[in-house]
Formats: C-alpha cells, sequence, structure tokens
C-alpha cells in the first residue's frame, strides 16, 4: 500500500500542459512523468471556480447539493475524515480563504494550515508555492515517513496562477525575457483591465495570457522540487501522486476574463494525472473531479464511502458511462454569491449541454466537431431533449428535497 498526495493547482486551464498538447514548453517536468501516469484526456470540474469545484475534489459532491453554501455543510463528508478514521494521518497544505477551517474544511485533518493567520502582500494575497512545499517538506521530516509507517494522505495546493498575475522576473527570464513590466504595471493591468472584464483591448488580453504562462511555469517548478523532496527521503518510490486543478481561466474566449459563472472548456476542463500507480497510459473517457475522493479510497484499500457521488477511476471497465455534472451561482451581484443566478452544464461523450436558469437560455455543442463552442447547436439537434432531460433534475434541486 502506497502514500497518497493529492497536488491541486487553482486556476490552471488543461491546455497549458505539454501532456494535453501545449508546444510552449510551460510544463516541461510535469510533462517528464508522462510515462509513469495515467492520463485523463476529459476530466471535468464540478463548476467554474473554487466555492463550486472544491466540493467535487475533497468531498465528492456538488455545490448546491444543499442550497446555496455559507460553508462546508455538515452532511458533507470530507476525504479526510473518511481515511482519518480509518487510521491514516492527513495533512494538508494551502492558501486559499475559500477553503479554509474558517468555512469548515479542517475537518478530518490531524495537520491542517490554511495561511489565515499569516501576513501577505496585499497584491499577492496568498502564500508562494515555494513556501506550502517548504511547511510539507517540514511535515514530512517531522513526524519521520518512511517505508515501514503507515500510509499517509497529503493534500498540497498551490494558489500562485491566480489572478493578478504578478510573476516574479525568474520565472519572466525562462518563458520570455522579451517581456519587460514592473509590477506596478503588471497590477495596473489586473485592476484596469482583467478586473473590469474589459477585453477590448486585444493586446492587453495577450499580455495577461502571457503573465499567466509565465505563473504555469513556476507552478512547475514547485512539482519538482515537490517530487525532489520526496525522491530525498525515500518516499516518491512508494506514493501515488493525483494532480489536478479546481477549474480554469478565461482570456476571451468567450466574451470576458478570469473565472466567472461560466460553463465552456476554458474553465470547466482540468488537468488530471495519476502518477506512480501500476497503471499508465491516456483514458479518454469522460470522467469528473467527483471520482477523485472515490479513486484515493481505492488506492488505500478501502470500501467506498456512502456519500461520494463518483465513482473510481481505477476500474475503467466498470466505470459508469453516465455523463458528468457542474453548476454554478454568480459570485458577483450579491455578497455570497446570487442563487437566483444559477447555472449548470451537463457532458455525455462528446455532447455538452448549457442551462442558465434565470434566462431559461439553453446551449448545445458537439466538442468534437465544434471545440470552441462557438456553434450553439440546442435548437437543431434531435438529441438535444435527450440531454436536456438528463439535466433538468438536478436543476434547483434543493427546493425539490
Amino acid at each position: 500500500m502506497k502514500n497518497v498526495i493529492l497536488l491541486t493547482f487553482d486556476a490552471t486551464r488543461k491546455d497549458v500542459f505539454g501532456i494535453y498538447g501545449n508546444n510552449h514548453g510551460l510544463t516541461p517536468f510535469i510533462d517528464s512523468l508522462k510515462n509513469k501516469s495515467l492520463i485523463f484526456t476529459k476530466c471535468h470540474s464540478t463548476g467554474p471556480y473554487t466555492q463550486a469545484s472544491f466540493p467535487g475534489i475533497l468531498t465528492s459532491s456538488y455545490y448546491l447539493d444543499y442550497g446555496k453554501p455559507s460553508g462546508l455543510a455538515p452532511q458533507r463528508t470530507l476525504i479526510s475524515e473518511v481515511l482519518q478514521k480509518a487510521g491514516y494521518e492527513t495533512a494538508a497544505f494551502h492558501s486559499n480563504p475559500y477553503c479554509s477551517g474558517h468555512f469548515g474544511w479542517n475537518r478530518g485533518w490531524d495537520t491542517f494550515y490554511d495561511s489565515m493567520e499569516d501576513e501577505v502582500d496585499p497584491r499577492i494575497p496568498y502564500i508562494r508555492g515555494g513556501e506550502i512545499n517548504k511547511r510539507a517538506f517540514n511535515w514530512l521530516s517531522s513526524t519521520n515517513k518512511s517505508e515501514y509507517s503507515k500510509p499517509f494522505f497529503l493534500w498540497v495546493h498551490y494558489m500562485d496562477l491566480h489572478e493578478p498575475y504578478i510573476p516574479e522576473k525568474q520565472y519572466i527570464d525562462l518563458v520570455d525575457s522579451s517581456i519587460a513590466i514592473s509590477e506596478d504595471e503588471m497590477y495596473a493591468l489586473f485592476e484596469n483591465t482583467l478586473l473590469k472584464r474589459d477585453v477590448s483591448d486585444e493586446d492587453k488580453v495577450h499580455l495577461l495570457k502571457k503573465l499567466y504562462d509565465i505563473h504555469v511555469r513556476e507552478i512547475d517548478s514547485y512539482v519538482q522540487q515537490l517530487f525532489n523532496d520526496l525522491e530525498e527521503k525515500g518516499l516518491l518510490k512508494d506514493t501515488v501522486v493525483i494532480i489536478t486543478s479546481d477549474h480554469g481561466d478565461e482570456f476571451n474566449e468567450h466574451g470576458g476574463l478570469s473565472h466567472d459563472n461560466k460553463m465552456y472548456r476554458e474553465l470547466i476542463e482540468v488537468p488530471l494525472i495519476i502518477y506512480g500507480y501500476d497503471e499508465t497510459g491516456v483514458e479518454d473517457k469522460v470522467v469528473s473531479t467527483v471520482d477523485i475522493p472515490p479513486t484515493i479510497l481505492s488506492l488505500f484499500g478501502l470500501e467506498p464511502e456512502a456519500n461520494f457521488k463518483g465513482c473510481t477511476l481505477l476500474s475503467m471497465e466498470a466505470y459508469t458511462d453516465e455523463g458528468v455534472f457542474g453548476e454554478g451561482i454568480d459570485q458577483k451581484s450579491k455578497r455570497g454569491g446570487d442563487i437566483d443566478k444559477d447555472a449548470y452544464f451537463y457532458r455525455e461523450n462528446d455532447l455538452k449541454v448549457i442551462y442558465q436558469r434565470q434566462t431559461d437560455h439553453w446551449e448545445m455543442y458537439d466538442l468534437a466537431k465544434d471545440p470552441a463552442e462557438k456553434n450553439n447547436i440546442a435548437a437543431t439537434s434531435s438529441l438535444f431533449n435527450d440531454l436536456k432531460e438528463k439535466l433538468l433534475p438536478m436543476v434547483r434541486r434543493w427546493e425539490k428535497q
């Protein structure tokens, strides 16, 4: 039995990785893991921003299962709770306030660091990946992990790809040394263009994407550092590492920036790489991040958790052919989010429907023929009603309970 590390990145698009076809060399270390990994090409987040996506990743449930959340609902079961109860040591190191102890995400962890008591730069409101790694390494060292110890579960999350996109010069030089921009200019770009969702200037949008890509290279270096630390302690050979992100980011693919309540591929499709498992290769089935907690239980040889909505990804021949689902609410117009502006998606094979409930607006895309999701075929496809009927039971389901 091996240790399991869940390594998650904030706001990280699938298409920035060489493993998924990017040819800009942004992820050389992660790409080097390919031959020792099981790679999922069609993994979907359960929502387009952190609050909507992490219930899938850590509790195998959906954002609005219990209506508008005010924190982590007591009905949800964290993967850490299941593993702690089974006797495994659990630890988490991250810097995302939406997954902090304040909102109840510290349940089931023997060690839980969320950085909420630390001082941060107002312009970079998170703890950088290098410091997250250092804390994780210190934990690994202080608890004397070895091949003779009981396996552990460790969650590490990097925030560095999240806006406002202010990478350090060493990473700018790694990606494109011709970029000459000050920190003040980067922050002004964030304040005046990204925050306002102003896509009128293509050059500014392009520069934002370039700065974002530079952070991708930074993230890759943190992953390499973490793997080196595991190797140094003799733990890597006895560890499975699951790599994913909570959601992506938009750069005017559908008229906006950042990660608002939209259900398009740039926000919803995420990387999913399982390193160090017995099986390697590429899996093209449509899967979801709700499948991550059941997969972790399988890796530890534990029975399925009744409260989990997903399925293990270690037995794909038995994996359900049902589609994947996600949802969100408008987070910008009302404090805590406007649940009256709810949106949903459902994908089955290469067909996907999106529903904006307040306006009763439906979209449908054939992703094989229209990967950019530009041609809405809801009014013309003979298969639209079938997908619509599969999605509708999930719409405002909390009102029917």
